[in-house]
């Protein structure tokens, strides 16, 4: 069965506002008023609309919000069960544990792990990253040989006047 144009509108609608505030509750009444239609039609439509029931919805939002928390802060996982939206950290950490497979702790220990893994570098690459920069020496050395071919009255290399058809004096030497 096709939705039509118009109810998908209003279950974006409704999801975006899901996606802007996840901290907030969410009920599917909420939702519904949101949609402008009723609560039984706002879940069936949600569901055939995203695959997915409302209220599961919220929840990979809160988590997936928790997991970068995670991830970028050094937050205690309290707080960052509270600022996701979930009152009780023990569903925190039961539906986190369902969604990730992982506990919020471990998450963050194998995600702080992987990043240190990351920060080695080993020694060859060091030295490499140290040596300077070949393209650049070679320019820099053009551009003080350049420097040293220009005429002292005009601020133009020899080359240049020849070009534009002028005599090159001599430098004093």
């Amino acid at each position: 069965m096709n939705q039509s144009p118009e109810l998908l509108r209003r279950l974006l609608r409704a999801r975006d506002c899901m996606d802007r505030a996840s901290h907030e509750p969410w009920p599917v009444a909420r939702l519904a008023d949101v949609s402008a239609v009723s609560v039984a039609h706002f879940a069936r439509a949600f569901k055939q609309a995203f695959g997915i029931p409302p209220h599961r919805y919220l929840l990979s939002r809160r988590i997936e919000r928790a997991v970068a928390l995670l991830r970028e802060t050094d937050l205690p996982i309290t707080e960052i069960a509270l600022a996701t939206g979930w009152a009780s950290l023990g569903t925190f950490g039961r539906v986190f544990r369902d969604i990730t497979g992982a506990s919020p702790g471990a998450l963050r220990e194998r995600e702080q792990a992987k990043g240190a893994a990351q920060g080695r570098v080993p020694e060859c690459h060091a030295r490499a990253a140290r040596r300077p920069d070949l393209k650049s020496a070679v320019l820099e050395k053009r551009r003080r040989d350049s420097a040293a071919n220009v005429a002292p009255d005009s601020g133009r290399s020899h080359d240049e006047q020849r070009e534009c058809g002028r005599p090159v004096r001599a430098r004093p030497g």
